[in-house]
């Protein structure tokens, strides 16, 4: 047997007492396969245990996963027969206040860590909502973070990031050098052949003054308002953040259909004027209630985030890039808006209007002006899963007819598979993944079958 070399971190055979927490225990949702067994799990904490473990797996003739946060819905690290990489333990920070940008590991939470850091220096970072979220799969996938209409994708900062190759080669990517793994990393999400090591982001300042409007409909003027908002979301300023959800509040009985705004501006003029188009809603004489260019906190936000993503529950997710006029969206979302089988699902609509392409250097590449995903959530037993399954396939499935595809960051290809990027690109993409690990030595997506980057329904 080939000798392991020694690792700063540590390295979790299947034998070991603490497998089984290594395998799982960073894994946020509480449904976890079972039929899944890495063949190890090294626990790194430095970048020199990265590149010994894609040796080491090279050897014994293992492939190799990644963990950074441990927040993607399917588990997409936990897969047999696979050295698991969990970067956890590898977190550092820095930040050049000549250049603006910031260095940081992938397992760096967004809101917990990077941005508290960030508000040292009075800049700011667009990573996810969910505050817990790790930069690490978050990045690699796109990046719809905060503000992500106005600002664009979180990836589109990254300036450059460090990361070890199938050969084991630890090198730097940006655009003028390893330009094709530059163009990778952002956008192919847990199909990326490499272990990033390192992002280098550029940052932001950050906004001095944030507002929030939010409006509360019953559901029977789901139709109503959401054809209304579909028809003028693309006129809103891009300071603004717009998010429309149906959730059950804490404190109430029934589910609401909520209309959200967020601007992230610098003074209270600024905000009242970028939010005034959504106080025009004609329904909003209608509304349960209403908070308008309400002042607010970063604080405040990740705390309603934090209650609509509670930890130790089983979430079962799925997304769809809708398009389309208002006259088919909207029925199309209906049921996912408005029969929720639990208490704690919830579904969202995003406005990406108007529409912005992605850069030509990135992956990523399909978008529409709506995204909307769907968390069916419950905190009972595994035996509901099927139930909750059942409900959001057919959800999905009434979206069809104006689905264009679909977002990595909700997505599980052992479910179904979607178009989530765009031919030329997917082309692209695997003769790059055939020159740079053409042993497959990165286990790539995880799927039922082989992923061809089509909806299920056209092929």
């Amino acid at each position: 047997m080939t000798h392991s070399p020694p690792f700063k971190g540590s390295l979790h055979l299947p034998d070991d007492p603490g497998f089984d927490e290594a395998c799982v225990g960073r894994v946020f949702n509480a449904r976890r396969p079972a039929d899944r067994r890495p063949a190890a799990v090294l626990e790194a904490v430095c970048e020199q245990d990265v590149v010994e473990g894609v040796l080491l797996a090279r050897a014994r003739g293992w492939q190799v996963v990644v963990r950074s946060g441990g927040h993607s819905w399917a588990a997409w690290s936990l897969r047999s027969d696979a050295l698991l990489i969990d970067l956890g333990g590898l977190r550092e920070l820095a930040y050049d206040e000549t250049t603006g940008i910031v260095t940081a590991t992938p397992s760096v939470q967004g809101g917990d860590e990077l941005n508290p850091y960030l508000a040292e220096f009075g800049r700011f970072f667009n990573g996810g909502h969910c505050p817990s979220v790790g930069i690490g799969g978050f990045l690699l996938q796109g990046g719809q973070g905060w503000n992500a209409r106005g600002w664009g994708w979180a990836a589109e900062n990254i300036v450059a990031l460090d990361l070890v190759t199938a050969d084991g080669e630890l090198v730097r990517a940006d655009p003028g050098q390893n330009t094709d793994l530059y163009w990778a990393a952002r956008g192919a999400g847990p199909g990326f052949f490499g272990v990033v090591t390192r992002f280098h982001l550029r940052t932001r300042p950050l906004p001095r003054h944030l507002a929030h409007t939010v409006h509360a409909y019953p559901l029977d003027l789901f139709d109503d308002v959401m054809t209304w908002l579909h028809g003028m979301h693309h006129t809103v300023p891009d300071p603004v953040e717009i998010v429309a959800l149906t959730q059950t509040p804490t404190d109430g009985d029934e589910p609401v259909l909520l209309v959200t705004a967020l601007a992230l501006t610098d003074t209270e003029e600024q905000a009242a004027d970028a939010l005034a188009p959504l106080h025009a809603n004609p329904y909003a004489d209608r509304a349960l209630f209403r908070v308008e260019a309400k002042p607010t906190t970063f604080a405040e936000q990740l705390a309603q985030q934090r209650i609509a993503n509670p930890e130790g529950h089983r979430y079962l997710v799925d997304n769809a890039w809708l398009t389309g006029p208002a006259s088919e969206v909207v029925p199309a979302m209906r049921t996912a808006f408005t029969e929720h089988p639990t208490r704690q699902t919830f579904t969202i609509w995003f406005s990406m209007a108007p529409l912005r392409p992605p850069p030509d250097d990135m992956a990523f590449s399909l978008q529409s002006e709506i995204y909307c995903a769907v968390y069916a959530v419950h905190d009972g037993d595994e035996r509901r899963d099927g139930e909750l399954r059942g409900w959001l396939d057919d959800a999905m499935a009434r979206m069809e007819p104006v689905t264009a595809g679909q977002y990595l960051g909700d997505s599980d290809f052992t479910v179904r598979q979607l178009k989530f990027m765009g031919d030329e690109q997917w082309r692209r993409l695997n003769k790059i993944r055939a020159a740079r690990d053409p042993q497959g030595l990165f286990a790539g997506y995880l799927s039922a079958g082989i992923v061809t980057n089509t909806n299920h329904w056209e092929q």
